[in-house]
């Protein structure tokens, strides 16, 4: 583990709490990384996805067992995505080694803002199959679920990571015609499996800071079980409302550190 104040364990500590909080209700990748970026900036990238995945998957881990015991989530379905997900994560991982920290910052404030974007010019999306109006999932929209959501997703988890839970959450909602939360459900399932693959992968290459992941991944556990929790409760309104605060306040710190760095 690096040389870190007191002051920035303390912060890491809090935002992985945070980021567990959020990434329950909205996906993963929105608050942990970013913070790790800005906390360590002298820590090599690698180093840093590494980290960041040994952390996340706790609290994704966390996540998930409260969804599957409350939501209406096909654990089969979810599974044979998280499967395909595995995959392609562990193909990103492999190749993320020579990405540095100044090639991330603006690609998660693009990903960041397509996301907003996205869920602002669509105010109805993820609430159809609460209203009873969905169309059929057929085996066609199934596969294409597997192999495009699973495995397309879980490569781009490997390689960046920011923002995969919420495309799982905004594909799964289209492909599979799901709301909100039984998106998010799912999504944490699929989640734990690019994060398992992307894991191996770093920890193989030696690029995982485990006794700081260690310490980070409690505070992202309680957070994780507290935010699935109030997601289960207060449904897809609320999912929707926290992921636009967190996306528009990310993109404005990693804007302001970006250009004044």
């Amino acid at each position: 583990m690096p040389d870190i104040t007191v002051t920035t364990l303390v912060v890491l500590c809090l935002a992985a709490g945070a980021a567990g909080w959020i990434d329950a209700v909205v996906g993963g990748g929105l608050l942990l990384l970013p913070a790790l970026l800005l906390g360590l900036p002298h820590v090599p990238a690698a180093h840093i996805l590494g980290t960041n995945k040994a952390v996340a998957i706790v609290g994704t881990s966390g996540a998930a067992v409260t969804y599957a015991r409350k939501a209406p989530v096909r654990i089969g379905t979810a599974l044979r995505i998280g499967l395909a997900a595995l995959a392609g994560s562990m193909t990103g991982a492999f190749f993320a080694a020579g990405i540095s920290s100044d090639v991330l910052r603006p690609v998660i404030m693009v990903v960041l803002l397509a996301v907003a974007a996205f869920v602002m010019l669509r105010p109805r999306f993820g609430r159809t199959a609460q209203e009873g109006t969905a169309p059929r999932v057929t085996r066609a929209r199934t596969v294409t679920a597997i192999v495009l959501v699973g495995g397309g997703i879980g490569l781009y988890d490997g390689l960046f990571g920011p923002g995969t839970g919420t495309f799982l959450v905004l594909a799964l909602t289209a492909v599979l015609h799901l709301d909100l939360v039984t998106a998010s459900a799912t999504a944490k399932i699929v989640n734990v499996c690019t994060n398992a693959g992307a894991l191996a992968m770093f920890a193989y290459q030696g690029n995982v800071m485990w006794q700081l992941a260690g310490l980070m991944a409690v505070f992202n556990l309680a957070g994780g079980l507290m935010g699935a929790r109030m997601a289960l409760s207060r449904g897809s309104g609320f999912v929707r409302g926290v992921l636009l605060v967190v996306v528009f306040s990310l993109v404005a710190k990693l804007a302001f550190d970006q250009w004044n760095g």
